[in-house]
């Protein structure tokens, strides 16, 4: 197929995204010879302008921070999905000009977990409150019927992370950050932050740990993830999410399915190791 189509991962800042990695090995594998996928720096006050230089030939965008929210205004519609977070992480286009976002981070975090086996737990931990933690959330109200404790550094994270509870109908309890080892025991535990804030947490990781899923994939292992696979433990990564997501994005922007999972996974791990 030579049709000639584009897509992009946008964000600020964007030259780390190994989107372009991603979908490219897909374009290749599904045969899209004449589709190009590029990264570009944009931040919310350059979104608007960016969006009106958007003509027929492009087909779709992923979206990172800080635009996830940014963008809402300016599509025609949004998913159940990316309405349930406010969250877009997916902007398809057609050639007659309309916009739809999508969030693909939520179903892609079910299906990394599904991969590794994880259908249903009864119980889960959330390390962290940001962003990631409210689709987090989401993904959890499809596999957690029980009680969801997240671990909070603020008052102000923790008030939100209970409006989101409300809005989503999940049971949630916050805890303090100090008392984060006790997360480490949950059937699963889904670690949200920053790279290093929870290194301090490896050393009280348990003799038998059930499932982490550690949405960094770089710097990768991180400590946790490293203890917690030593312990035996089942891991789930940033790399496991970021391929889950990008095969629906994929799918969403060419129409084509399935997206080669596995090529794409093999892509990104070569591009890890080549950094």
């Amino acid at each position: 197929m030579a049709t000639s189509r584009r897509a992009a991962v946008l964000g600020s800042p964007i030259a780390h995204s190994l989107s372009p990695v991603l979908h490219r090995t897909a374009y290749r594998e599904l045969g899209l010879e004449g589709w190009s996928y590029d990264r570009f720096e944009v931040d919310e006050a350059g979104l608007p302008g960016f969006f009106d230089t958007l003509g027929s030939e492009w087909a779709g965008l992923s979206l990172t921070m800080p635009l996830k929210r940014a963008v809402i205004p300016l599509l025609d519609g949004i998913s159940e999905t990316a309405a349930s977070v406010d969250a877009v992480n997916t902007v398809v286009l057609t050639e007659d000009g309309r916009r739809t976002g999508d969030n693909t981070d939520i179903p892609g975090m079910v299906a990394a977990l599904r991969e590794h086996g994880i259908d249903k737990v009864e119980a889960a931990a959330i390390l962290g409150a940001g962003a990631t933690a409210s689709s987090a959330l989401a993904a959890l109200a499809r596999v957690c019927p029980g009680e969801i404790t997240v671990y909070v550094r603020s008052e102000a994270r923790a008030a939100e992370m209970r409006r989101w509870a409300e809005r989503l109908d999940v049971a949630v309890r916050i805890a303090d950050w100090a008392d984060a080892e006790r997360a480490l025991r949950a059937p699963l535990v889904i670690s949200t932050t920053p790279a290093g804030v929870t290194d301090a947490l490896a050393r009280s990781v348990p003799e038998r740990p059930a499932a982490l899923f550690d949405v960094l994939y770089d710097p990768w292992p991180t400590v946790l993830a490293a203890r917690w696979s030593a312990y035996g433990g089942a891991v789930v990564s940033g790399l496991d999410l970021l391929v889950h997501q990008a095969v629906l994005q994929v799918e969403q922007m060419t129409g084509l399915a399935p997206a080669p999972l596995d090529a794409m996974r093999k892509a990104g791990e070569r591009a890890l190791v080549d950094r």
